[in-house]
């Protein structure tokens, strides 16, 4: 190490090579603080100086171990020496400095310090970038929830500024060009109402007047414009929507909206510092409440600002107010929207300008297949709305998008999830009772309920890019593959000319089918769009966050309702990780199941070694869909799964075709799921071993087939049946024809929502759709017959395999019907503390008088329905139990560093990481059924109901429940 002394300036040395013993220091030059004390460190030299011919004589150098020099050279900022142990460097040429060799122990030493200090930099520069990314993202998602229908304002206000400037009509389109001509109208028709109630009497005001005046009129314009299209795009029927669903629906929105308009408003007003108290002589708590708002707003503490403006937040306003100011909003919007024909070119035809909605009265039944029909007010569109609003679907206000950050974490009822958008930790759909529970309940004990939520809401998503160009070239190119809806409507079939009854009727139905399946269209167009605007919207972004919350049995759903990992094929194939981890040889392994899995067919019951070779058998067909998924021989198309197969084509494709597959990163979700979960959770109920066994709760050589098995036992029923005579037996005759259609598919719906309470009517209907798929049936009276003889001997075949978890399911209904035979709804408590109420009680009609009609509110009556609570018991305490597997196994794959998502019975993480929740499922599997959870729930109704008598536990099995840790997933 060199060291410097008071040399004469004006001499310096020339040299002409170094010497052999002295190597210059290559080392990068590291700048220390001015000091007093001479330092000691090294400097690079110079190429362009010459070296001395002689070699410098130096004076013996101290031993510099003092007791802190080991300490400050791994610190250099503490390194200081003290004059009366530096020395100088004589040279003949006194020269000012020269570079000396380190020893090696200083020189390892110092580059230890240095190597801490420059980490310890990255690492801090690393987190203030972070911060402000994070900051920057904040920003936008506040923007996102608390701007979006002002963006809509500003947008029609531009628009028509601009349309006023050059005389012309904007090329918009087709949605947004009816906004805009119903944007100016509507305001002002709503401005002139805000006015005329603002003038009256208080006591002559409407019902309305106090909440119509809360938001400005263009803001109410966009809301009830965007809301009541929402809703005719959703609408099941051709083109209207009931009066009360469309009045509600809008009177939610705007007081949503003005609960964060008033919000915003008072936090402008604070942080303006123009908030001027009405009433003189303002108390001085108000000072200082105005005084704290300020000081949180400049330091950006928008929580602490929430916490205190909370309380003078609007009460909420309940139905009646929300359906009264829905209903003459409405009133207003038909008074004011027109819709015009294009124009013919000959100009011989009239003006044709009609309205674009109408309020009329309708008989129409209660819901689909319902024989009773009562006379309903509804809103009806007019066709031409229709015609063109399933290709500008994605032109729609979508409120609850994906968020750009984390979402809060969930702290009660009303606490987490969005940063301003109203968000509740359960779907309770207007159930007092089970809000009630889960306000009354304490905080900690739903703390693992709120962990999960969070753990599931904290994984980050991104847009699989290559997989949404094949969709958006598909879906441009006219759908109707990959399982995308046809974007063609499929032709009304003309009036025959014969006079014949017979032909006019068969038209008559031909065409009420053909309408329907054009509705059924339209409704999946509308659909596919909306994903897709989603989609678009986010594919540039780096990642976003899903916020979870439950439904009343506490299952866990993304609180955004379009593209989400819950839905669809085309948005699971759309979706993957925003963060990748390598293969790996586990993870190559597993990436070659997954993809066997999607392809389906029978692929999937195979046993791994099977899967495995099926996969290396399809490597061409597998990279020429990767490569060309379009133009290619599109083998990814036969894939039960296709946009999924398609992405996992992709990835083994890249993986493959890399120098080191092991290496590549994999963003791509792997899946592993329940044999029939919920079959699988009575078996771990009723310790049964055969039922264990069907479900693949005990290991075998290959997955066992619990649909296979049934489907085995239904074609042996009617092999049975069809050698009968039909004169004494009607069912020979549909016996035989339906032996040969029998298998997997058509039974599966059935098997799989058998334990979740499936009547013999939702079975018919399940097993008629798909016969009709099938096509070999074309008459619909024998279609009906098929389908009513098919779900009678599915039932019957599932009563015989599965007896134990009839058992049982039997035990909870009647243990039901205890209860709400003493008019009490069923309530329980799942094994991770969440309060269940069941919320089926008789609904009371409550009459409103609005200004476009009488609307009758259904609100939750005082008395329980006994039959619902009775038979939606079993199939909601099971999916209580599965939710509270999901959630445990969400909150260890957490812990052990796995990135994870669930889809009820369906668990997903990195393909290098399959294995470790493989164990964490299945150990959390256990744990949840090692409780005496049957044995609780008996304890629990006893407490509950000390004066009732509930029937004793039934019988159970002798399975050993650890052995379902060898075997879960297939």
């Amino acid at each position: 190490m060199a060291a410097t002394g008071s040399l004469p300036l004006t001499q310096y040395p020339t040299y002409s090579k170094p010497p052999t013993s002295q190597k210059p220091h290559k080392k990068p030059l590291f700048s220390l603080p001015k000091q007093t004390f001479p330092l000691i460190f090294s400097f690079p030299i110079h190429r362009s100086l010459n070296y001395p011919t002689k070699p410098p004589r130096f004076l013996p150098l101290c031993d510099s171990l003092q007791d802190n020099i080991v300490q400050n050279i791994e610190n250099p900022k503490k390194l200081l020496l003290p004059n009366a142990h530096s020395r100088q460097i004589l040279s003949p040429e006194s020269a000012p400095r020269i570079f000396i060799q380190d020893p090696p122990w200083i020189s390892a030493l110092f580059w230890k310090g240095l190597y801490k200090m420059t980490n310890q930099t990255v690492k801090i520069e690393h987190k203030e970038i972070e911060k402000r990314k994070y900051n920057l993202l904040r920003r936008r998602q506040v923007k996102e929830e608390t701007e979006a229908w002002e963006k809509m304002v500003e947008e029609y206000r531009e628009l028509e500024r601009e349309m006023c400037e050059k005389k012309l009509a904007p090329n918009l389109p087709y949605v947004k060009g009816l906004f805009l001509g119903w944007f100016e109208p509507l305001r002002e028709a709503i401005a002139k109402e805000q006015k005329v109630q603002k003038g009256k009497n208080k006591k002559l005001r409407a019902a309305y007047a106090p909440h119509i005046e809360l938001l400005p009129a263009d803001k109410l314009a966009v809301i009830v414009m965007h809301k009541m299209m929402g809703l005719v795009m959703g609408a099941e029927e051709d083109g209207y929507v009931q009066v009360v669903q469309a009045a509600v629906h809008i009177g939610v929105a705007i007081e949503q909206e003005v609960r964060i308009h008033s919000f915003l408003e008072k936090t402008k007003n604070y942080q303006r510092k123009q908030i001027v108290d009405e009433v003189q002589g303002a108390s001085k708590e108000k000072e200082i409440l105005r005084k704290r708002v300020n000081s949180l707003i400049r330091r950006r503490r928008l929580t602490e600002v929430q916490k205190l403006v909370k309380n003078e937040e609007i009460k909420p306003w309940g139905r009646d107010a929300q359906a009264k100011l829905g209903s003459r909003l409405l009133e207003l919007l038909t008074e004011t929207a027109y819709v015009q024909p294009p124009i013919d070119q000959s100009g011989d035809s009239p003006l044709d300008v009609r309205p674009a909605f109408r309020h009329k009265f309708k008989t129409i039944s209660r819901g689909p297949g319902q024989k009773i029909k009562k006379r309903y007010g509804v809103i009806e569109c007019d066709p031409l709305i229709r015609s063109g609003l399933d290709k500008s679907a994605k032109h729609m206000m979508i409120p609850y998008v994906p968020m750009l950050v984390p979402p809060k974490k969930w702290k009660g009822y009303d606490k987490g999830g969005y940063l301003f958008l109203p968000s509740y930790v359960m779907r309770t759909h207007g159930s007092r009772k089970q809000q009630e529970a889960l306000k009354g309940v304490n905080v900690k004990n739903m703390r693992k309920v709120f962990e999960a939520l969070d753990t599931l809401g904290s994984t980050k998503w991104r847009v699989n890019n290559k997989v949404l160009a094949v969709v958006e070239s598909i879906w441009a190119s006219g759908g109707n593959i990959a399982g995308l809806v046809d974007r063609n409507d499929i032709p009304i079939p003309e009036k025959p000319y014969s006079e014949d009854s017979t032909e006019i009727q068969e038209w008559k139905w031909s065409v009420r089918k053909a309408n329907k399946v054009n509705r059924e269209r339209h409704s999946q167009r509308c659909d596919t769009e909306l994903k897709l605007s989603v989609a678009r919207k986010m594919e540039n972004e780096e990642g976003f966050y899903y916020p979870h919350n439950l439904d009343f049995r506490g299952r866990a759903y993304p609180m955004h309702p379009h593209l989400n990992h819950l839905s669809s094929d085309l948005c699971r194939g759309v979706l993957e990780f925003a963060e990748g981890r390598p293969l790996g040889r586990s993870g190559l392994h597993w990436l070659k199941i997954h993809l066997a899995n999607l392809y389906s067919g029978g692929v999937e019951k195979l046993s791994h070694d099977g899967r495995l070779a099926f996969v290396d058998n399809h490597l061409d067909e597998i990279f020429d869909s990767a490569e060309n998924p379009i133009n290619g021989n599109r083998w990814w198309l036969t894939a039960e799964d296709p946009f999924q197969c398609l992405a996992a084509c992709m990835n083994l494709s890249e993986a493959l075709k890399s120098t080191s597959p092991h290496s590549m990163i994999s963003y791509l979700p792997i899946h592993q799921d329940g044999s029939c979960n919920g079959l699988q959770h009575y078996a771990a109920l009723g310790r049964d071993n055969l039922e264990a066994a069907a479900v693949n709760l005990v290991a075998g050589e290959k997955p066992a087939d619990v649909y296979s098995e049934i489907a085995v036992r239904v074609h042996n029923i009617m092999k049975r049946d069809s050698n009968k005579d039909p004169a004494t037996n009607p069912n020979a005759l549909l016996a035989k024809l339906l032996i040969d259609q029998v298998d997997r598919k058509l039974v599966k719906q059935t098997v799989m929502t058998s334990v979740y309470g499936v009547t013999f009517v939702g079975a018919r209907e399940q097993i008629k759709r798909r016969l009709e798929e099938k096509g070999h049936i074309t008459d619909d009276r024998l279609l009906f017959s098929a389908a009513c003889y098919t779900a009678k001997v599915t039932l019957a075949a599932l009563g015989e395999l599965f007896q134990a978890a009839r058992n049982i399911m039997g035990w909870l209904g009647d243990c039901a019907k205890v209860i709400a035979s003493e008019n009490q709804p069923v309530r329980w408590t799942t094994p991770l503390g969440l309060p269940v109420v069941q919320p089926y009680y008789k609904s009371e009609r409550h009459l409103i008088r609005t200004t476009l009609q009488v609307l009758a509110l259904q609100r939750e009556g005082n008395s329980v329905e006994v039959r619902k609570q009775r038979t939606a018991f079993p199939p909601n305490f099971v999916h209580s139990l599965d939710g509270s597997h999901m959630m445990m196994t969400a909150v260890a794959c957490r812990d052990a560093g796995l990135y994870f998502a669930g889809v009820h019975d369906s668990f997903w993480t990195h393909a290098c990481d399959v294995e470790k929740m493989n164990l964490i499922l299945r150990e959390k599997f256990v744990e949840l059924y090692s409780m005496p959870v049957l044995e609780n729930l008996l304890e629990s109704f006893e407490t509950s109901y000390p004066t009732l008598v509930f029937p004793p536990l039934p019988e159970r099995g002798n399975f050993d429940l650890l052995l379902a840790c060898t075997f879960f997933c297939p």
